[in-house]
């Protein structure tokens, strides 16, 4: 259990009165032989939800309920960051940040209010609940519609825990640096690379939740995330090609997801790879067959596919900041808007092992379930919270579904409110279990492109243009060779219907994105897509490096 001195002993902020924290879980080991990150920890502790934090909790609801709400929810969490950053052989910058509080969300006639306060006593969090009051009843004048939130049930006592098995908190920075360090020295011996970065990114959260329905819940999430990027040079300095930085994908897991990466060994992949880029041959623009592996692919379902089924995006409540969608209105898309050929299925889900928005219960109290956002081709669903599920009561009822949360709340920290945002949305395998190497040898004449490069999109998300760190032309079913300057031009709902080939099951992998920004003022969520590598026919191909 984490107390407020073991916190202040070991964080850095200070907290004012008697407080008590979610508990610290930790996992610690011997070495095993070989690289002395490698740990073989101890079974992590089981999860529960210590009572001093319980009664916390329940201060805040009741203290909520006695100023007047009809509804409310508590979050008093553990938020924690830690960041590596290293440069060919000197580590550039450490960062470790280390917070936590407690967040109040009222209803008041139909209204929201919410305050949050690090003072972790039952003074302070009741009075973050008659503030999070008095601020749905200022909102009262403001108000477009009656909140409604959709039923859901109570979880008691309920505990999840990531798919992690070692906390990486409990990596030393020592430790970590080395390993980039290491890695950075094994990039430099490939011929021409004359500049790496690196780096390594953790986030921890202990996450309790409550709310006067009756849901008391304790969990535990880790994710990671490693960077490195290999700047190749001319030998007449005329030119210089990069391959990085995102060469892993983030993930929600811990110390042994780094160590199963092998930087070191994949870092002379890596360099090699930028070091050919310098001999690349300028793209001919045209039409191509377009082959996307999983790891740029998933950033183009994430931004035209993911932001687009948004609810409160298609309703307008985005479009000061995040932009609005061409998915909408709902009753004029829901079942009709074709996005793509029947072998296209995108699913939501907060459940993939491993994935950056799996969670156990969302922060509205919710246990999110798998739903289908495309079926056979075909929109069916928008990404919801309870508050959002009751706007297509129509269309459940229509199809015989219940009104009910897909369980997409979320809030980045204890300091904010909850609200919808990204789960996993997961273009599904084909029938057939193909490869990568099955749709090169498919295609006569083609692009092939590899990990997330530059891109733009417009605010509604319908005109896009992607680059790739790897682009590779395509003659009669073979890779020829690299080519440079290379990105695609789409309009999304003809782009996907272009889809002509998936990979199957045994090519699916997760892409993700470790910040993905959203509202005002502005959170960071983290999202996984998982996808196999897909062709699209004709794609328009465009040279970027041609001047105008």
């Amino acid at each position: 259990m984490t107390t407020r001195r073991d916190f202040l002993r070991n964080g850095s902020v200070a907290l004012g009165g008697l407080a008590v924290a979610p508990s610290l879980l930790s996992a610690t080991g011997a070495p095993l032989g070989g690289y002395p990150g490698l740990l073989s920890p101890a079974p992590l502790p089981p999860l529960s939800t210590d009572a001093p934090t319980r009664e916390l909790m329940m201060e805040a609801l009741d203290a909520a309920k006695r100023a007047g709400a009809s509804w409310a929810d508590v979050r008093i969490s553990r938020n924690r960051n830690n960041s590596v950053q290293t440069r060919e052989r000197q580590v550039t910058d450490v960062v470790d940040t280390d917070t936590m509080g407690c967040g109040v969300r009222v209803l008041v006639d139909g209204c929201w209010g919410f305050a949050a306060t690090q003072e972790l006593t039952k003074p302070g969090v009741g009075g973050a609940a008659q503030e999070a009051v008095a601020i749905a009843k200022a909102n009262r004048v403001a108000r477009d519609r009656r909140v409604e939130l959709a039923p859901t049930p109570a979880h008691p006592n309920a505990t999840w825990r990531s798919s992690y098995v070692t906390d990486p908190f409990t990596i030393a920075v020592e430790e970590k640096a080395d390993l980039l360090l290491r890695a950075n020295a094994a990039a430099l011996t490939v011929a021409n690379v004359r500049f790496v970065n690196s780096g390594l990114s953790f986030v921890k959260e202990e996450r309790n939740y409550a709310n006067t329905e009756g849901s008391v819940i304790t969990q535990d999430y880790v994710r990671s995330w490693v960077t490195m990027s290999c700047t190749a040079v001319a030998p007449d300095r005329s030119g210089t090609a990069v391959r990085g930085p995102e060469v892993v994908q983030p993930a929600g897991r811990g110390w042994e997801y780094v160590l199963e990466a092998d930087i070191v060994t994949n870092a002379k992949v890596w360099a090699a790879e930028a070091a050919e880029k310098l001999t690349a041959k300028a793209v001919e623009p045209g039409r191509y067959d377009l082959i996307l592996h999983p790891s740029q692919l998933f950033l183009t379902i994430h931004e035209s596919i993911g932001h687009s089924t948004e609810l409160d995006r298609a309703m307008g409540y985005e479009a000061n900041y995040a932009g609005t969608s061409f998915i909408s209105p709902p009753d004029k898309v829901l079942g009709s808007l074709r996005l793509g050929p029947s072998m296209m299925n995108v699913v939501g889900n907060r459940s993939e092992v491993g994935a950056l928005a799996t969670i156990g219960y969302d922060d509205d109290g919710v246990q999110p379930e798998d739903f289908h956002i495309v079926k056979d081709g075909v929109f069916v669903d928008y990404q919801t919270t309870r508050e959002q599920a009751p706007w297509l009561r129509a269309w459940y009822e229509k199809n015989g579904k219940p009104v009910r949360s897909h369980g997409c709340a979320y809030a980045q920290s204890w300091a904010d409110v909850s609200f919808q945002r990204m789960p996993n949305v997961s273009l599904q395998p084909g029938d057939k279990d193909l490869g990568w190497d099955d749709l090169i040898a498919a295609t006569d004449k083609g692009i092939a492109m590899i990990g997330r490069a530059s891109y733009s999109i417009d605010q509604q998300r319908y005109n896009a243009q992607f680059g790739a760190q790897l682009c590779y032309e395509i003659r009669k079913g073979k890779i020829v060779g690299q080519v440079k300057d290379a990105a695609y031009q789409m309009r999304t709902p003809d782009f996907w219907n272009t889809l002509d080939m998936l990979g199957g099951k045994k090519s699916y992998m997760h892409g993700g994105t470790f910040n993905d920004g959203k509202g005002q003022p502005g959170q960071a969520n983290a999202v996984s897509h998982g996808c196999p590598p897909a062709r699209f026919r004709n794609a328009n191909i465009i040279n970027t490096g041609r001047a105008v």
